[in-house]
């Protein structure tokens, strides 16, 4: 069945996300040692991210919603130093709002302008980036994440949302992303046709291969140029 529609991965798919948490991390410590500084002795950088992973996983019914699991580490992590609720979000807000100051990758802008004009393209994310505030938006006909949802990649569930919101079979739509278990396996578990983003020259090392596998989106945006993709096909570029 020809490809009649494109959903995408965020992080690290369109931009690179080790460097953008880590600038979140940074400023959002500034900001509690100016505003909190008796937490903020207690939790340095390196401290605060070892709150959150525990907060992570103590709560797994929140291991779609990043967001609350910041929320809940930052509260664990003030309350007891005397602080309240609106030191708890004017802190999120700070980490917030550099989380969403990404630098795209250097193909990722052009490609999508190109993809953008031959199909519908939608998001489909487990992180928390506002696409609004990076100024994406305007390629995508909607987005879901995660945590909007209540389920993450790779349940079936989130691929087939976005199916229905198209308003297509999921072998109609191309599933693109940088995780071999999120993107690849969750997409072919759904009957989406998947390809991996490979920026690493990674060997591929699952069961099941992807229909494609890219260097970047540029190179994904010149596969799709040539006729439709072939069942089962597998291109590396």
């Amino acid at each position: 069945m020809q490809i009649r529609a494109i959903s995408l991965d965020l992080d690290d798919t369109i931009w690179p996300i080790e460097p953008v948490m880590l600038r979140a991390e940074q400023r959002m410590d500034a900001w509690l040692k100016t505003h909190c500084p008796r937490a903020a002795a207690h939790y340095p950088i390196a401290a605060m991210r070892a709150l959150r992973n525990r907060v992570a996983d103590e709560n797994p019914h929140l291991a779609h919603d990043f967001t609350a699991q910041r929320r809940l580490s930052l509260s664990a992590a003030l309350t007891p130093h005397g602080y309240g609720d609106e030191h708890v979000e004017a802190a999120f807000a700070e980490f917030y709002a550099a989380r969403n100051q990404v630098e795209c990758y250097v193909d990722a802008l052009p490609a999508l302008e190109r993809l953008a004009a031959r199909f519908p393209l939608v998001s489909l994310s487990n992180g928390n980036a506002d696409l609004d505030r990076i100024g994406l938006s305007r390629f995508f006909r909607f987005s879901i994440c995660a945590r909007d949802f209540g389920a993450a990649k790779p349940a079936p569930q989130i691929f087939h949302a976005a199916c229905e919101r198209l308003g297509l079979p999921p072998a109609a739509v191309l599933h693109v992303g940088d995780d071999p278990e999120l993107d690849v396996a969750g997409a072919r578990a759904a009957g989406l046709r998947s390809a991996w983003v490979n920026r690493t020259q990674a060997a591929w090392s699952h069961a099941h291969v992807p229909d494609l596998t890219v260097r970047d989106l540029h190179d994904l945006a010149n596969v799709l140029r040539t006729p439709p993709l072939a069942s089962q096909s597998n291109t590396a570029l």
